[in-house]
């Protein structure tokens, strides 16, 4: 009885670790998906500054990230998880006699969702398909919503960006605003191709102006007896601006603003912005001394609150484990002292029948290595149960930490070690004449 009530201190200091260490993993899960959800494993590529007379022009001046370099950057960078190119436009958005300007108007594939942890709450997001025939469908936020249905339904809905009309076929989940204080909701999300090639009007390298080249060419009378006239018959009709707005013609090497992507973890973005930086300066043919013509940018401050919070949880965990454990390990150096005092007589019969201070210390050090080691599977079991219970009733998230079951076993034996060699110590240098004469 008495060894068990001592194995109590051990029971409980092993079970409260491991129960925190569950849960305190759980919530650094919870913590980590929450922060992803902020956009704490992402990265933004940027295309580059122009130089006029020494002065920068400012990010985005040069044109310099095209489709392409997002293919390279999911086939080659291992640790990318999802990218997205970006299409900005800022027209306005128009239903019926109700109109709005999105804060966020931005051309994407169904893979900016993703990035974003940004869930469909009705309908559905675009597809890919949708994104290589430039498809006019939109996904839009609650904002939007409200703004212009008044918190009907929008999806099967049609809205007009600049006079091209686009089909609702979902609407993004609520998300509120975020820590700059941005409506994330006010916004609207269409394929890129469509974005770019319908309401950017950049679809083919002439564009109006060729359309309009030709009508002209086409007015001109072309003169036989002209030697060398200035202007060839136009053997077939011209396009018209508006067939030109129906179906624009996609140049071969199209640009994008920006690119946004996801890395596999937080704890590998710096990794993914090094292999990102290193294919775009190859695929870009930039020499060793040339500066990058783009810019990679991580958003450093959720990376560092998350790191914060971490490191704080698991000091706090470190403190309760080695509070519960030096209690235990007292516990057991008490209990292993009184036994060396009870069984004295005992100590000095085995050293009268030949038994030397070696086998009198191992006797006592194995004596409390098993105590604690019992007491640690105890805890373990005990622990684990905690940790279902907490998960069940309070709804708490747990995770199982198979490493803080291996290091409790561990430290079990290294309590038992520490706190029982000084009452083996003790036992062993015991005078075997003394001890006979004891009570």
């Amino acid at each position: 009885m008495r060894s068990t009530l001592t194995c109590m201190g051990i029971i409980i200091g092993i079970a409260a670790v491991i129960a925190m260490m569950e849960i305190g993993k759980g919530s650094s899960t919870k913590i980590a998906n929450t922060m992803a959800m902020m956009g704490a494993d992402n990265i933004l590529v940027l295309p580059g500054t122009a130089q006029n007379g020494g002065i920068s022009q400012g990010i985005g001046s040069v044109v310099t990230l095209h489709p392409q370099d997002c293919d390279a950057i999911l086939r080659e960078c291992s640790a990318v998880r999802r990218i997205a190119p970006l299409v900005k436009a800022r027209v306005q958005l128009i239903y019926g006699n109700r109109n709005c300007n999105p804060g966020n108007m931005n051309g994407s594939t169904p893979d900016y969702c993703d990035i974003h942890n940004w869930p469909i709450a009705d309908g559905e997001m675009f597809t890919d398909a949708d994104v290589r025939s430039g498809n006019r469908v939109c996904v839009i936020g609650r904002t939007v919503v409200h703004e212009l249905f008044e918190d009907s339904n929008p999806v099967g809905k049609f809205v007009r960006l600049n006079s091209v009309s686009f089909r609702v076929v979902g609407v993004l989940k609520t998300k509120g605003a975020n820590i700059m204080g941005w409506d994330q909701d006010d916004v609207l999300i269409a394929p890129w191709t469509t974005i770019k090639f319908r309401i950017n009007n950049q679809g083919s390298s002439g564009g109006a102006a060729a359309a309009n080249s030709s009508v002209a060419q086409a007015s001109q009378v072309n003169s036989i007896s002209g030697l060398y006239p200035a202007a060839s018959a136009a053997l077939y009709p011209s396009v018209s601006n508006i067939q030109l707005a129906d179906t624009p013609q996609t140049i071969r090497f199209a640009n994008i603003d920006q690119i946004l992507i996801a890395a596999d973890s937080p704890q590998r973005v710096h990794l993914a912005m090094y292999q990102i930086r290193q294919l775009l300066r190859d695929r870009h043919r930039l020499t060793a001394g040339q500066p990058d013509d783009f810019n990679v940018r991580d958003l450093a401050e959720f990376a560092d609150a998350m790191q914060t919070m971490n490191k704080t949880m698991t000091g706090l965990l470190l403190s309760v484990a080695l509070i519960s454990l030096l209690v235990g390990g007292v516990g057991i150096m008490n209990i292993m002292l009184v036994s060396v005092t009870e069984r004295t007589r005992e100590i000095g019969l085995r050293m009268a029948v030949g038994a030397r201070s070696k086998d009198i210390l191992r006797q006592f050090l194995i004596e409390a290595i098993i105590l604690c080691v019992l007491g640690g599977i105890a805890g373990i079991a005990l622990g684990r149960l905690t940790s279902v219970l907490v998960r069940k009733f309070m709804h708490w998230p747990t995770e199982v930490s198979i490493a803080a079951i291996v290091a409790s076993v561990i430290v079990s034996a290294s309590v038992g070690i520490l706190f029982g060699f000084y009452p083996a110590w003790k036992a062993s240098r015991l005078d075997p004449i003394e001890a006979l004469r004891y009570e």
